[in-house]
């Protein structure tokens, strides 16, 4: 059995002690000696973790003072309304997208399975980074049915919103119909995007919008940054 290696355990305790508020963002972590007594590794095993929990945004240092929480796992709740924007903000954080591509072509066979479209039918593919406190969380891709909505994508380039793109298009309100969540491996260019390790964990869902008539209206793919983001199901309601 592969033992995970001391470093690793290292930043995975002392991310989940930023997860569960013990260190808060802007508080300093304890000192190099501090942590290698706590844990009792060296320091250069301590220094190693906390340069992996920085190249993640989870902390960063500075020159003369210690090392400081630069941001914490973001609450990310999956239920029947989604909003990427309410969802980072009420938990205290800054949200933003960033538009990597946008592009209408023919749709792949669950494209268009899952938007109840006819194989080849076009839709729009909205490519994005999304952030909190100007660290990447997820990469995502959206998929939309063209036709029916022949002005999302300048509403998409001008508001990066698709709550705002689809309320533009006379789409007031959407809901959850299925979401499926799967742990991957990041690839290179997922890496390079979330910036973590190439093989690093990743959180993958898989979701369907729907309309209040029951009609899709987006087929999204989000891949999450394992370690800055916690996933939370909530309850349907009533």
């Amino acid at each position: 059995m592969t033992r995970t290696p001391l470093w690793k355990s290292i930043a995975l305790a002392l991310t989940a002690d930023i997860a569960e508020d013990r260190y808060r963002t802007g508080d300093q972590l304890p000192t190099e000696a501090q942590l290698a007594a706590k844990f009792g590794v060296n320091r250069h095993t301590v220094r190693r973790a906390l340069a992996e929990m920085a190249a993640q945004g989870l902390v960063h240092a500075r020159r003369g003072a210690g090392v400081f929480v630069a941001a914490r796992p973001t609450d990310y709740p999956i239920g029947r309304r989604v909003r990427f924007h309410q969802s980072v903000a009420a938990g205290g954080q800054t949200p933003a997208k960033q538009l990597l591509a946008l592009d209408t072509r023919a749709a792949d066979a669950r494209e268009a399975e899952a938007l109840a479209l006819a194989p080849g039918d076009p839709v729009l593919v909205y490519d994005g980074l999304s952030l909190a406190d100007g660290a990447p969380i997820a990469l995502f891709r959206s998929a939309f049915p063209a036709r029916r909505f022949p002005d999302l994508e300048a509403a998409l380039t001008k508001t990066r919103s698709v709550t705002q793109a689809l309320a533009r298009c006379g789409v007031a309100d959407y809901t959850r119909a299925t979401t499926r969540v799967t742990a991957k491996l990041a690839n290179a260019t997922q890496a390079v995007h979330l910036r973590i390790a190439e093989g690093a964990p990743i959180l993958r869902t898989v979701a369907v919008n729907v309309d209040a008539t029951g009609q899709p209206v987006e087929y999204g793919r989000t891949w999450f940054a394992g370690d800055r983001v916690t996933l939370t199901v909530e309850g349907e309601g009533g």
